[in-house]
């Protein structure tokens, strides 16, 4: 059975790890702002950790790579405000300040131990700007084929006003474009199914959906934090996708000569969505990354 929040097509999934992870979503609000927010938790033990997804995107997006890191540690993947499942009807906002105050409500809520936290695309955006407002909640981060060194939106997105604004977010929903950066996305574009597009799909359906993307555009985004990555203290693993087609791969080199205490990591035969090309891979890192104390960490090292 699925969650009643997921929409009627979730019966169309077919591939077993899409299936499974959608069972397995959850709505609850969070004890502050009191926001229904869709999160997948699973696993158990100590130092959690946190899966932050892209942009327009959802937890579902961890579907194989969140059971494995789940066989040793309790892993959250928690739908940012204004995207995936959580409600967007409470939010009084939608702009990167509003996601990270939600976020550390989710944390106060749920979580309350320092966490690893993961970040892939603009999930790494919303990591670096949850890491330096609070620095306490993050035992180590992790960054996957992460914006944050440019800004996020054009400066024409802040007058794309009724009814620009809900067209310009339908167009995100156009089938074929969504196929096409669906398969941009991978090495072997063969992995972009329809299964694959329907669960990156799924969430457009939500009441608020064109309102809420509208809204964090009309917002400028994310912007760059390249000034502050100096500002960065927990120990950081950049794990790059080498031959990712939606960001520069130059822009690993710059994160991890950037931030103090980095280790970077080369996927070789991967691109922008490692986690879902090669998730035994990812996995293993990201558990060899968490294991060893946060003090025992090289400084400047770099693999692969």
């Amino acid at each position: 059975m699925f969650p009643e929040f997921l929409p009627a097509t979730t019966t169309q999934l077919v591939d077993t790890s899409s299936v499974t992870l959608a069972q397995s979503y959850r709505r609850e609000p969070t004890k502050t702002l009191g926001i229904p927010t869709g999160f997948v938790r699973q696993g158990e033990g100590r130092a959690p950790i946190v899966l932050l997804h892209g942009f327009d995107s959802s937890a579902i997006e961890f579907r194989r790579l969140l059971p494995l890191l789940a066989r040793e540690r309790k892993t959250w993947a928690i739908d940012l405000l204004g995207f995936g499942f959580t409600n967007r009807d409470r939010a009084p906002g939608f702009g990167p300040n509003w996601i990270c105050r939600h976020l550390h409500d989710v944390w106060q809520s749920w979580i309350g131990t320092p966490v690893i936290l993961v970040g892939t695309s603009m999930g790494g955006s919303a990591a670096l700007d949850f890491t330096l407002n609070h620095p306490e909640c993050v035992e180590k981060l992790i960054l996957m084929n992460s914006t944050g060194l440019v800004s996020g939106a054009p400066a024409i997105a802040r007058w794309l006003f009724p009814p620009l604004d809900y067209w310009a977010a339908e167009f995100l929903r156009w089938p074929k474009l969504r196929q096409s950066v669906s398969e941009r996305s991978y090495v072997d574009e063969s992995l972009a199914t329809e299964d694959a597009l329907l669960c990156g799909s799924l969430h457009t359906t939500q009441p608020g959906w064109h309102r809420s993307i509208g809204a964090f555009t009309k917002a400028g985004g994310y912007g760059s934090v390249r000034d502050r990555l100096s500002d960065i203290r927990p120990p950081t693993l950049i794990l790059w996708g080498k031959r990712d087609r939606i960001l520069n791969p130059e822009d690993a080199n710059i994160f991890h000569q950037a931030i103090p205490n980095s280790q970077l990591t080369w996927l070789d035969d991967c691109g922008h969505v490692r986690h879902l090309e090669r998730p035994e891979t990812v996995a293993g890192c990201i558990l060899e990354f968490a294991r060893y104390p946060s003090e025992n960490h090289a400084v400047g090292v770099e693999k692969g």
